[in-house]
């Protein structure tokens, strides 16, 4: 992974000082509040129903062992014990004092970690793949332009005041483990005719109240140019975008309101001009520089084991608990005897996207153990090991299950995205931590849970979409009705390679109806699939609304 330089260093050193000099200031009455929330959003502090909010960076989802036990260290010494991995694949703390954020902002630095740019109008942590540089599917590893990405926007002196905040992201597989489709900019590792590696471009995704697939505005740019690129595209933004209203303010209704060939038309026009007067060639990366941060990413050295599969098969066989994690948490890896393994935060009855410090600690021993050091974080809001000996996994599940990480369920019902709600955020309508874990609990019957198999349920409290809703097989979107929380039901989206914006099928539903309006869905789902190969997105899209929607509401 990636290694600060003196710059980076003298840099994030520089933030942290400069903050500590605000916060007292602003606890001396210095600052008002009003002066301080600029400030304070730029290291990533947000003031919530409760407490203040730190939101910690972690680029493209990567960390060290012992970043993640800084991280718990923190989880205990300043909140109340626990992290909270968000779909921006950073983590949370909702508990922080104000007076300690400048000494956890130190303690984040000494192992090289920051805040920096996880708020504001600016370009925020770049994501990726969470099986980046072992995915067996992939082309190249996409971590090493995130992390050009990451170091060519940070502070950026055009892009640190858009008209709305920004997200990237970056995928290198066939199968799309990054939602690349929903962000402000999407790009895919890909290969033209020639077999040359480039990327296909697009622009305008996102959730929130105006949902939107992104547009493909080039099928294949070579990877030398994707910074001249990028900035073509974020100037003209910055040109157009609006600024009168934040609702209207994000790319896609730029790309919307222009059209996507004429908004293509009008980047290619400003990509061809700095470029032709000599700018293009200081902002595109020279190879070297490329190559110097691509060494970085060079994979540890696994030696291939041909036994893994047998000792692998052997295990399963005996303790089916253990094959069942092994069916649903475990991927393929690209060095054979090797699995790439899925650690998931969603138990039934807790905090979907939570984890202790016990356990922040425990699984940054399993990782030094087992795989290298090296830990992930996920969109999906769980962790993942990115190259385990498959002759180990045994003795990883057995690890795992004893911090309470031994869940068997990635992909499956109770794998569910929410987003904080009620229960923290200020934005929120309504509570979504609760409605996740009825839902959990409703199918908490392992068989039962088997049976459904891939079905994503994503939960939002409010129509910001922090949760994901859009995107969800089933989505839940929290409303307010009158000060009573309602429930609106959106049907047949996904974030994949196959991208769609879920149906709203219908007026919102009690606190006390979804759960039962979920389990009819499911039902009726098993009831017209198939066989147990097709998944419910599948079916959705075979049949259509129309039968889901009569269950739906049938008892409502």
């Amino acid at each position: 992974m990636y290694q600060y330089d003196a710059y980076d260093k003298a840099l994030v050193q520089a933030r942290v000082d400069d903050f500590r000099d605000q916060v007292e200031r602003r606890l001396s009455g210095a600052l008002t509040e009003d002066e301080f929330k600029p400030l304070r959003l730029m290291n990533g502090l947000y003031l919530q129903l409760h407490a203040y909010m730190l939101r910690v960076a972690i680029p493209y989802g990567t960390l060290s062992s012992d970043q993640l036990r800084v991280l718990g260290s923190i989880a205990r010494d300043f909140d109340k014990g626990y992290g909270h991995v968000t779909t921006r694949q950073n983590m949370q703390f909702n508990w922080m004092k104000l007076v300690d954020v400048p000494d956890i902002l130190q303690r984040l630095a000494d192992v090289e970690m920051h805040a920096i740019q996880t708020s504001g109008n600016c370009i925020r942590n770049v994501t990726s793949d969470p099986f980046a540089g072992v995915a067996a599917d992939e082309i190249e590893d996409p971590r090493v332009w995130a992390e050009i990405i990451r170091q060519w926007s940070t502070f950026h002196p055009e892009f640190s005041f858009l008209p709305r905040k920004f997200k990237i992201a970056i995928s290198a597989s066939e199968e799309d483990r990054a939602a690349v489709q929903v962000h402000d900019i999407g790009l895919l590792l890909t290969r033209n005719d020639a077999g040359d590696v480039g990327f296909r471009v697009l622009v305008g995704g996102g959730l929130g109240r105006t949902p939107y697939i992104g547009e493909v505005i080039r099928d294949f740019l070579p990877k030398s140019q994707l910074l001249s690129y990028l900035e073509a595209i974020l100037r003209v933004y910055n040109v157009h975008g609006r600024r009168d209203n934040m609702y209207k303010a994000r790319i896609k209704i730029l790309v919307n309101e222009m059209g996507v060939d004429k908004f293509r038309a009008a980047v290619e026009e400003e990509w061809e001009t700095f470029r032709a007067i000599g700018q293009g060639g200081s902002v595109d990366l020279p190879e070297a520089e490329r190559a110097r941060i691509a060494a970085y990413f060079e994979p540890r050295e696994l030696t291939p084991d041909p036994e893994g599969d047998a000792v692998l098969a052997a295990e399963k066989a005996a303790d089916p608990h253990f094959a069942a994690w092994v069916r649903h948490n475990v991927h393929p890896h690209k060095v054979e005897g090797y699995a790439i393994t899925t650690i998931s935060l969603k138990p039934t009855g807790l905090p979907p996207g939570d984890i202790t410090d016990v356990q922040m600690d425990g699984l940054a021993d399993i990782a030094d153990r087992l795989s290298g050091g090296e830990l992930r974080t996920t969109h999906e809001q769980n962790f993942v090991l990115p190259s385990v000996a498959k002759s180990d996994l045994y003795t990883l599940w057995q690890a795992l299950d004893a911090i309470g990480l031994g869940t068997s369920n990635a992909g499956l019902i109770s794998d569910i995205i929410a987003c904080p709600g009620l229960d923290y955020c200020n934005l929120a309508n309504t509570r979504s931590i609760p409605v996740a874990n009825r839902i959990q609990e409703r199918f908490a019957d392992r068989g039962r849970e088997e049976l459904i198999g891939r079905l994503n349920i994503k939960i939002s409290g409010c129509i910001n979409a922090c949760g994901h809703h859009h995107v969800g097989h089933i989505g839940i979107l929290g409303v307010d009705k009158k000060g009573e929380e309602y429930y609106q039901v959106t049907l047949g989206g996904a974030a994949d390679s196959q991208s769609s914006i879920g149906e709203v099928v219908g007026r919102g539903l009690s606190t006390e109806a979804v759960v039962d309006a979920v389990e009819r869905l499911v039902e009726t789902y098993l009831s017209l699939r198939t066989g147990e190969a097709e998944a419910f997105i599948d079916t959705y899209r075979r049949l259509g609304a129309a039968p889901f929607k009569e269950a739906l509401y049938e008892a409502a």
